[in-house]
């Protein structure tokens, strides 16, 4: 996997550690924050041919 692939996946990843840190928190401000940074992590992702979904990375 190229380094672009591996650090796109890393913000995935950090992204939705994010969201489930400020959900756990119920900061509702957070969650509109980690939220938006994983939709457009996500986003990027998809656009270099990255399945974001296929991995699980987005499950649970």
């Amino acid at each position: 996997m190229s380094e672009v692939a591996d650090a796109l996946l890393a913000r995935v990843r950090a992204a939705h550690a994010d969201l489930a840190a400020a959900m756990k928190a119920e900061d509702v401000y957070a969650v509109a924050v980690a939220q938006d940074e994983l939709d457009d992590a996500v986003r990027l992702a998809k656009r270099h041919g990255l399945d974001v979904g296929a991995t699980g990375m987005l499950e649970g």
